[in-house]
């Protein structure tokens, strides 16, 4: 499984981000789906609500993205009907967490493989975010993370330089969106746009939205 997780950076072309504030998290994505050397779509849609409480953002085979994400919709709902509650940010990611660990070890032709960030917010306005590694291993976000996307070696030394404890969200959406634009132009699997959310005690909400739009101009000179 080691070997599959340091391959899967070459095979899941995407580049999402997580940023973890004093007043919230902010998640981030580029908008390219590529499907082997071709891209096959450029408004795709890589940060997808769950619910009204927790956000998911994935790398990985599109599919096995989309199951993840409506099994655990599915699931947490069951479980906040049985309960009567609603789940918190930390039970909703180790559920989505366990599908994932599950999905990897059933028998089956074609290798279940996504990576994700899944971020959310408590009943008390509290704002959290979890890393979910290919094998359903899952562990607390304390400041960011870009899970195993193509894009992640492009973002993490900028995160790192400029990245600070203190951060609030209207800070890191503008480093957010300056990780992704940084990624989508040198990693061949990430481009064509920008989406941002934030997550706070006012919800979760799409703050950004951006097209990369080709433009190609005469280079000759008079």
């Amino acid at each position: 499984m080691d070997d599959d997780l340091k391959n899967s950076i070459l095979k899941s072309g995407t580049t999402i981000v997580g940023i973890v504030c004093k007043d919230g998290v902010v998640m981030a994505s580029d908008k390219q789906s590529t499907g082997g050397n071709i891209v096959m779509d450029k408004d795709s849609e890589k940060i997808k609500i769950i619910n009204e409480y927790l956000a998911f953002a994935g790398t990985g085979m599109v599919s096995d993205i989309q199951r993840s994400i409506k099994l655990g919709a599915a699931e947490l709902r069951l479980k906040e009907l049985r309960s009567k509650s609603r789940p918190n940010v930390r039970e909703g990611a180790n559920l989505i967490a366990s599908l994932i660990y599950g999905s990897v070890r059933q028998p089956t032709m074609l290798q279940f493989m996504v990576g994700s960030l899944v971020g959310g917010v408590n009943e008390n306005g509290t704002a959290e975010l979890y890393t979910i590694d290919p094998s359903g291993g899952i562990k607390k976000v304390e400041d960011y993370d870009a899970n195993f996307g193509s894009g992640m070696p492009f973002v993490l030394g900028l995160l790192e330089r400029q990245y600070h404890k203190d951060m609030v969200v209207a800070d890191a959406v503008k480093l957010a969106t300056e990780a992704i634009k940084s990624s989508t132009q040198r990693d061949i699997g990430s481009g064509h746009g920008i989406d941002v959310f934030t997550l706070t005690k006012d919800g979760i909400k799409k703050v950004v939205s951006q097209e990369i739009k080709a433009s190609y101009e005469d280079s000759k000179k008079n």
